[in-house]
């Protein structure tokens, strides 16, 4: 699996319907299980960003079409990072 980032900020019509959050997250959890992966964890965070999601994901295929699924619905717009483990941090720099 592939760990992600989203970041993740709220439309006009997203914050509009920002009581239809909670359905939507599930909507985005069941969307991340029916791709093959995870939904690990979401924050709601003040700054330059609405939320917070850490995914776990088959591919980047997967994190691809979840971003832009979730992206049509016209509530969220989100930036996706790929995110490195340690292990795998450790194991490319030592290759340099």
């Amino acid at each position: 699996m592939v760990t992600y980032i989203s970041l993740t900020n709220w439309t006009e019509q997203g914050i509009k319907d920002v009581k239809d959050s909670p359905a939507r997250l599930d909507a985005a959890q069941a969307l991340a299980k029916k791709l093959g992966g995870e939904m690990k964890q979401i924050f709601l965070t003040m700054g330059g960003y609405d939320m917070v999601a850490i995914l776990e994901l088959p591919n980047d295929e997967a994190a691809a079409t979840m971003a832009l699924k979730l992206g049509s619905s016209g509530s969220i717009r989100t930036t996706t990072l790929k995110a490195f483990d340690e292990a795998t941090c450790r194991k490319i720099i030592a290759a340099l």
